[in-house]
């Protein structure tokens, strides 16, 4: 994928009623990618803040199933935005090269789905060499 690609909000559909309770389906169609690997995170303390890495190849899509998340991004050519994920129903889409911080409210849970297994090699953790390899 390009480094162009650009962080933006999926709307996953809501279907159900108030009375009966909700369900989001992720097809395929909505997704960028074909998903390899799905993982989530929970009982992360408010004062612990995440991420703080970008990914040479992954791909991801971060969706918080209760609470609220706020994922700061920094793309590849240095635009910032902060993206606030507080209804299960919408995910965030991460492009390769983006650095990423993340905040989580006490009660959050999120789901991930990445275009890749795990692979460590494919992190990027020092913020300094984020900025050299994006420069």
């Amino acid at each position: 994928m390009s480094e162009n690609r650009i962080p933006y909000i999926i709307e996953f559909p809501k279907i159900g009623s108030e009375n009966l309770g909700f369900i989001s389906v992720a097809e395929k169609e909505l997704l960028p990618f074909e998903v390899k690997r799905v993982y989530w995170t929970y009982h992360t303390p408010e004062n612990v803040e995440r991420g703080r890495h970008a990914h040479y190849e992954l791909e991801q899509i971060l969706i918080a199933t209760t609470g609220t998340i706020v994922v700061t991004i920094e793309t590849p050519k240095g635009i910032r935005t902060e993206f606030t994920l507080d209804r299960p129903n919408i995910g965030l889409y991460i492009p390769r090269m983006c650095w990423r911080d993340i905040r989580y409210s006490a009660n959050a849970s999120q789901v991930c789905l990445a275009n890749m297994e795990y692979d460590e090699a494919d992190y990027i953790r020092d913020y300094d060499q984020f900025k050299a390899l994006t420069a």
